[in-house]
């Protein structure tokens, strides 16, 4: 089949799905990716078809603007800000899709593309496999990413509207936009008020979610539903630097630092913030520059610095990880089988902060305004000196390890296959 996976957001919303696309094309099928220009590396390296579309998530993410954002946390902010920018792109958006779609047979899309998706499948007819990678379909077992998971005692009827509300705040932010790149490029009317959701593409096939059953079992009122196992890109010929190598080798395990995507507004400050509590526990620690905005020009011997290391190599040499709590750098660590440490900034994040606790594999979620020297030092201190822990960590990697969620979605695709040539 000729597939086509519309992947917009950041590099954690990207990657997942590049690396499905690797799996379907060793699977005999076409793959191509379209996405933002600044992931073409990313895609073209794992042999797949690049499709570029308007918008540089990294330049968004470090403008000023989104800094404080990010900083501040406000999820209602910071959907209206990308909102506007998503307004700004929704055209070119639409026409790079009714191009990149053209000869498809199949159309993979996760919450960042699915407008898009859904628009271009109701126009042309081509199937959509709609892909997630955090709960999007409401249930009655606990309520919507956006809310504290603690509320879960108001009852199931309030979980079930929470999933709504979540989905009404993602929508109506674009819904302008939609309206117009419907009309002005695909000549289709503007969408019901309340969005795309009980379009006919989005229920022929199963939606799949791209996390481990291990880590959120399947509701009971999810039909058509199918939780598959995480997607991961292995850096099967990544070669580490001889100074990593050499760090690695001279000690314990270190604690891994890093926030990813998160764009921080003093640097220089978070920097020595972070030193400060790894010098309270006395551990050594590896540091992730880049993104997070982590540098730091002198640091003792037991931190070393680095910049773009793959999780799926770095993180099972870890003795914990400290992070954001992004999806796909949650799940990384939970396959690593170490401890995990989050410090949340918005969005999913306190979500998978918090299933990482009720998991026992790691300590409550920090949010990022609340946290100080002596709580994350206490976090660290307890993540590697507690058993039970490290204990349950290295079980749940095992489990996730076994799994192979791009070859459940290679059987899926498998079956629209047969079901399309019929």
């Amino acid at each position: 089949m000729r597939i086509l996976a519309i992947a917009l957001g950041s590099q954690g919303d990207v990657q997942p799905y590049v690396a499905l696309g690797k799996g379907l094309q060793s699977a005999g099928h076409r793959v191509r990716v379209m996405t933002h220009v600044n992931f073409e590396r990313l895609v073209t390296d794992c042999g797949l078809e690049f499709y570029p579309v308007k918008g540089n998530v990294r330049e968004i993410v470090e403008s000023p603007e989104m800094r404080v954002l990010l900083e501040k946390g406000n999820f209602l902010a910071i959907n209206a800000h990308t909102s506007k920018l998503a307004q700004e792109a929704a055209i070119e958006w639409m026409q790079a899709g009714l191009v990149a779609c053209q000869g498809m047979d199949l159309m993979v899309a996760g919450v960042g593309g699915l407008n898009v998706a859904v628009s271009l499948a109701e126009k042309f007819q081509v199937p959509l496999l709609p892909a997630f990678l955090f709960p999007f379909t409401p249930t009655r077992a606990f309520p919507g990413i956006l809310f504290p998971q603690s509320l879960t005692k108001l009852g199931g009827t309030f979980n079930w509207l929470s999933h709504l509300l979540l989905r009404q705040i993602m929508w109506q932010g674009f819904r302008t936009a939609d309206r117009l790149a419907r009309k002005q490029v695909l000549n289709l009317p503007a969408r019901s008020f309340w969005g795309p959701y009980k379009s006919a593409v989005m229920h022929r096939y199963p939606t799949i979610y791209g996390f481990s059953p291990s880590v959120i079992p399947k509701p009971a009122d999810w039909q058509n539903t199918e939780i598959v196992g995480d997607w991961f890109l292995d850096a099967s010929d990544w070669t580490p630097p001889a100074d990593l190598l050499e760090f690695l080798h001279n000690g314990a395990p270190p604690v891994y630092i890093g926030f990813g995507s998160m764009g921080i507004r003093n640097p220089e400050e978070t920097a020595d913030f972070v030193l400060r509590a790894i010098n309270r526990t006395g551990q050594r620690a590896i540091l992730q520059a880049g993104w997070g905005g982590l540098s730091k020009a002198d640091v003792p011997d037991n931190i070393l610095m680095v910049n773009s290391v793959p999780h799926s190599w770095l993180f099972p040499r870890m003795a914990a990880v400290v992070h954001h709590g992004g999806a796909g750098t949650t799940a990384a660590g939970l396959r690593a089988g170490v401890p995990s440490i989050v410090i949340p900034f918005f969005g999913d994040q306190p979500f998978w902060g918090q299933r990482i606790a009720d998991l026992g594999v790691g300590t409550a979620p920090i949010p990022r305004k609340q946290l100080t020297v002596e709580k994350l030092a206490q976090a660290i201190d307890r993540v590697v000196t507690d058993p039970a822990i490290r204990q349950r960590s290295a079980e749940l990697g095992a489990k996730i390890q076994a799994e192979d969620g791009v070859a459940s979605v290679v059987a899926i695709v498998r079956s629209i296959e047969v079901g399309h040539e019929s």
